[in-house]
């Protein structure tokens, strides 16, 4: 069995970025949830004084991708920081409480 994708070429694989998503989705919140099959991450934007906020981006990961997603994040983290300083975070966040839907399988 060949290991090409659809385009004929071994290893590689063409990936599109629409000029609506390059743009891009501001979030300063995440909310995450999980089931036994897979983690759901609902990107929100907060503005200050406003007191309703709207999931902006959801996405859906199997297990095995949210594990992958969190090694590459603290990958990319650890480079970033190397090349601008550490990052200084607060100790303890103030996060409303999320009443959304709650996920099932």
């Amino acid at each position: 069995m060949s290991q090409n994708n659809q385009t004929g070429n071994p290893g590689k694989m063409e990936i599109e970025l629409t000029q609506e998503e390059a743009i891009g989705t501001y979030s300063n919140l995440v909310m995450i949830t999980h089931s036994p099959s897979e983690f759901i991450l609902d990107f929100i934007a907060v503005m200050p004084g406003v007191p309703k906020a709207k999931v902006a981006k959801r996405m859906i990961l199997t297990p095995d991708h949210a594990k992958r997603l969190a090694g590459a994040l603290n990958d990319n983290v650890r480079r970033y920081e190397e090349e601008h300083g550490t990052i200084n975070t607060r100790e303890k966040v103030e996060i409303p409480m999320y009443r959304g839907p709650q996920p099932e399988a």
